[in-house]
C-alpha cells in the first residue's frame, strides 16, 4: 500500500539500501501497512477491530504473537495458586475459566469440567491479575526530550507503538496516561491495529506558564497574545493556560478530545528546566476550574505536585488525586487522608534510571525529590492513605523503560510483597475507576473474580513470597494474557 523510495548511489545492481532513519522500515510501520494493504484488498477497511485481529491472526507466527486470535473457546486455567489481587494469601484448589473478553468463573477443581473447554496445566505456578501502572507516559517513555521537543508526532508515535507492545509483554495490562498526546494509540491497541495495554489516557497535561509542563525555549519569551502554539502544544504533550477562564477552556478541550481524566501541574517538576522545584503553581481558583470541568463530565482531576504548598492548594480545590508527593510532611499528609484523595506515589531512588548528568540542574533537583521519597511512604502507610503505585519513567530509553517491571519490585523496601501486588492490581483498578463515565473499559479490573476482564498472569514461582520475580518478566511471566487473548504462552507443548 505505502512504498518506500530506496536508493542506490552506487549505481550498479547492488542491493538499494533505504535512507538513513526511514521510518518505513521500522516494525510498527511494517506491520500497519501489512494490514491494511490485506484489509484494502478485501474490501473491508471498515469492519472494525475483530476483522483487522482475525486478519493477523491468520498471518505469520510473528504477527500471531502481536496481535492473537481470541481462543476458538472457552478456556480453564488449571492446577495452580490463585492470587486474586484482594486476599492476602493464595488460594488453591481453583480452576479460573475465561470465555470471551472476561473470567466466567472461579470454580472449585472438582466441579465437572464443561465439555468442549480447552485447559492450560500451570503446573502449580501462580494466578495473578495483569499488572496495572498508574503513572505511565506511553508517549514519552521512549522518546529522549530533544525528540520530544522537535520530532513530529508520527515518528513519535511509531515508537510508542513498539514500546507499547513491550509494556503489555512487562505484564503491565492497563496503565494510566499521565501526560501525552496518547489517543491515537489507544485507539489503535483497542481496535486491533497494534499491541499494547489499556490506556486511560489524560491527554495534555494543563500547565502555568513557567510551570512544569511550559517547554518552551527561552527565546519564545514574552510571547505575544496572538503567538501561534509551541511544538510542545500543538502535538498535544502539554499545554499552557494561565487565569481561570484559559484553564477552563484547556480543561474541556482535553475532555473532547477523550481524556478519562484531567492532569495539571501543581508545582515544579524534574524534567522541566525552568521552574525550581519548590516553586508553587496555579491558584486555587485556577485548580478549581478544572475541577467543576472534570466533574460535569463524571471524573476527576490528577496534579503533578511535590511539595506541602502545591499539593494543599490544590486538595482544597478538589482535586482527588496527588501524583508524586515525594517532599511532603505530616500535616499534608493528613489534609489527603481527610479529604480521601488518592496518593498516585512512585519508588524513585537512584536506582539507575536517571537520564540527567551528574551535576546538571535537573539531577540536583532530582535527588532533592529523591530525598524524600522514604518519608512519603511511610506517611502513606502511618496514615493508612489510598496509595497507588506508579513509574513515571521518561525520556530515557530503553533503560528507562526496562526499568518498569524493577520499580514495581522496588515497592518491597516499604510494603509486603503481597501489599505490593494489591496496590499494582486491584487498588490501582479502583483508582482508575474513578473516572465514572468517562472509564474507557467498564467492568470489573485488577482481579480473578467471576465478570472480571481476562487479563492475567501466570507466574513461574510465588511473587507474594518473592516479590523480584515480577522484575524479570521475560524470564518469570510464561503466560500473559489480555481481554481473553494469551499474547505469549512459553510453556512447553504437548
Amino acid at each position: 500500500m505505502f512504498e518506500c523510495a530506496e536508493t542506490n548511489e552506487s549505481g550498479g545492481g547492488a542491493t538499494p539500501e533505504p535512507a538513513f532513519g526511514c521510518i518505513c522500515h521500522s516494525p510498527a510501520f511494517a506491520r500497519l501497512n501489512a494490514q491494511l494493504s490485506a484489509r484494502m484488498s478485501r474490501r473491508s477497511f471498515l469492519t472494525g477491530a475483530s476483522a483487522g485481529a482475525a486478519a493477523l491472526a491468520m498471518g505469520a507466527g510473528a504477527a500471531q504473537a502481536r496481535i492473537p486470535a481470541p481462543p476458538a473457546g472457552p478456556v480453564a486455567f488449571v492446577n495452580v495458586k490463585v492470587f486474586d489481587g484482594v486476599a492476602n494469601a493464595l488460594r488453591t484448589g481453583l480452576r479460573v475459566v475465561i470465555e470471551g473478553r472476561v473470567i466466567k468463573s472461579v470454580e472449585p477443581t472438582d466441579k465437572p469440567l464443561a465439555a468442549g473447554v480447552q485447559t492450560i496445566d500451570g503446573g502449580g505456578r501462580t494466578l495473578m491479575p495483569g499488572l496495572i501502572d498508574a503513572h505511565w507516559h506511553a508517549m514519552m517513555a521512549s522518546v529522549p526530550m530533544a525528540a520530544l521537543l522537535t520530532a513530529d508526532i508520527g515518528y513519535i508515535t511509531l515508537l510508542a507503538a513498539e514500546e507499547a507492545e513491550r509494556t503489555l509483554m512487562r505484564g503491565f495490562t492497563s496503565v494510566r496516561d499521565m501526560a501525552g498526546p496518547s489517543f491515537s494509540l489507544k485507539r489503535a491497541i483497542d481496535q486491533g491495529l497494534n499491541a499494547g495495554p489499556r490506556i486511560w489516557p489524560s491527554g495534555a497535561m494543563i500547565s502555568q506558564t513557567s510551570g512544569h509542563g511550559d517547554f518552551r525555549f527561552p527565546y519564545e519569551v514574552p510571547s505575544a497574545n496572538n503567538a501561534p502554539l509551541s511544538h510542545g502544544e500543538a502535538m498535544g504533550g502539554g499545554v499552557i493556560a494561565d487565569g481561570v477562564d484559559a484553564v477552563l477552556k484547556r480543561a474541556r478541550e482535553q475532555l473532547m478530545l477523550g481524556a478519562s481524566q484531567l492532569k495539571l501541574a501543581a508545582g515544579g517538576g524534574v524534567a522541566s528546566n525552568y521552574d525550581p522545584i519548590d516553586a508553587s503553581q496555579y491558584t486555587e481558583p485556577e485548580f478549581r476550574a478544572a475541577v467543576e470541568a472534570a466533574e460535569n463530565w463524571g471524573t476527576y482531576v490528577a496534579v503533578h505536585a511535590y511539595t506541602p504548598r502545591a499539593i494543599q492548594t490544590a486538595l482544597r480545590a478538589g482535586v482527588r488525586s496527588i501524583e508524586h508527593g515525594q517532599m511532603m510532611d505530616e500535616a499534608t499528609a493528613k489534609m489527603i487522608a481527610d479529604k480521601g484523595a488518592w496518593l498516585s506515589s512512585q519508588p524513585f531512588i537512584d536506582d539507575g534510571g536517571s537520564s540527567y548528568p551528574e551535576g546538571s540542574p535537573n539531577r540536583i533537583k532530582q535527588l532533592e525529590m529523591y530525598r524524600g521519597t522514604d518519608t512519603a511512604f511511610d506517611l502513606a502507610k502511618k496514615l493508612k492513605l489510598k496509595t497507588a503505585f506508579g513509574t513515571d519513567i521518561l525520556f530515557n530509553p530503553p533503560q528507562g523503560t526496562a526499568l518498569q517491571s524493577v520499580r514495581l519490585a522496588n515497592m518491597a523496601r516499604w510494603y509486603a510483597p503481597v501489599d505490593v501486588l494489591k496496590m499494582a492490581t486491584s487498588a490501582n483498578a479502583e483508582l482508575l475507576a474513578m473516572a465514572g463515565p468517562r472509564n474507557p473499559y467498564p467492568g470489573k479490573l485488577g482481579v480473578v473474580a467471576e465478570g472480571a476482564f481476562a487479563d492475567l498472569l501466570l507466574v513461574d514461582g510465588d511473587p507474594t513470597a518473592d516479590i523480584r520475580l515480577v522484575a524479570d518478566p521475560a524470564k518469570n511471566f510464561v503466560v500473559i494474557m489480555k481481554d481473553g487473548r494469551i499474547y505469549k504462552n512459553t510453556l512447553s507443548k504437548g
